[in-house]
């Protein structure tokens, strides 16, 4: 294989039609990161500003063909992952990213999307929790999806801690557990995540920026940090960079639509 002129990072994840999250803003975000940018997609939604009104999930072989293409050909640097939609997706998604090797694998365990929608079936949650999380270098998820991981409710940043210890027992690296859903009388005007992998446990601290154009938060923080490890960087510096760049993207989020807008992860290039 010739050497890359530039890092590969691959996002395994569902499109999102208004441009917000998924597979691109994952785009996005590697492009802005100068990363070359690939897709395995795992579902088409339909969906804007408002909220999703459905999505078509792609067959499992497609999805796992796709991330076959790409790894036997270009490369990979690091992947993450996003939607996966169903058992079966997550089924073919691990036996692909265990068949080629795919390195520095970033899981972004989405299961609603920012309007409430689930993008995850209920059985799907297991298959993710068994095949997928092993797999993984970090696995990001926020309070509903550590609840979810974890199986106990976690709402305190102490119950972080135990869900992040719980969730390292599954397989992956290590885990962030994101911190915006605290209540704000426990974060106040912070918005620290959880870094956990056994032997450091960090909080990345954060300021909470007052908007409501946060859709895309999840994916472009996934995505930014994906795209540092395929930079070269070690996964501690990968994490901090990713929360530099998120803020920044939710600092600079866009009032596009009637609803709740999106994140910027195109910050740096401002407008023409």
């Amino acid at each position: 294989m010739r050497d890359a002129p530039r890092p590969r990072a691959l996002t395994i994840a569902g499109s999102d039609s208004g441009g917000g999250a998924g597979i691109q803003a994952d785009l996005k975000t590697f492009g802005a990161l100068g990363v070359f940018g690939m897709t395995a997609i795992t579902a088409v939604t339909v969906q804007n500003t408002l909220g999703v009104s459905g999505y078509e999930e792609l067959s499992p072989a497609t999805v796992g063909d796709q991330i076959r293409a790409v790894a036997t050909d270009i490369g990979v640097d690091a992947a993450k992952t996003g939607m996966l939609a169903s058992a079966p997706i997550v089924e073919a998604v691990a036996d692909a990213v265990a068949e080629t090797g795919i390195p520095n694998l970033v899981v972004d365990p989405v299961f609603m999307s920012k309007h409430g929608h689930a993008l995850l079936a209920p059985e799907a949650v297991e298959a993710l929790r068994a095949l997928i999380l092993p797999l993984a270098t970090l696995v990001t998820p926020n309070l509903p999806e550590a609840a979810g991981l974890a199986g106990f409710d976690v709402a305190t940043p102490g119950d972080m801690r135990r869900a992040a210890e719980a969730i390292l027992r599954l397989g992956p690296g290590a885990v962030l557990v994101k911190g915006g859903h605290l209540a704000d009388d426990l974060a106040g005007e912070r918005s620290d995540d959880l870094f956990f992998e056994g032997e450091r446990l960090l909080w990345i601290e954060g300021t909470r920026i007052a908007t409501a154009n946060t859709h895309g938060t999840g994916c472009v923080l996934s995505s930014a940090i994906a795209a540092h490890l395929a930079r070269g960087e070690d996964l501690l510096t990968a994490v901090r960079k990713g929360k530099t760049f998120v803020g920044e993207a939710i600092r600079r989020s866009l009032s596009i639509g009637h609803g709740v807008g999106p994140v910027d992860p195109l910050w740096g290039i401002g407008p023409a």
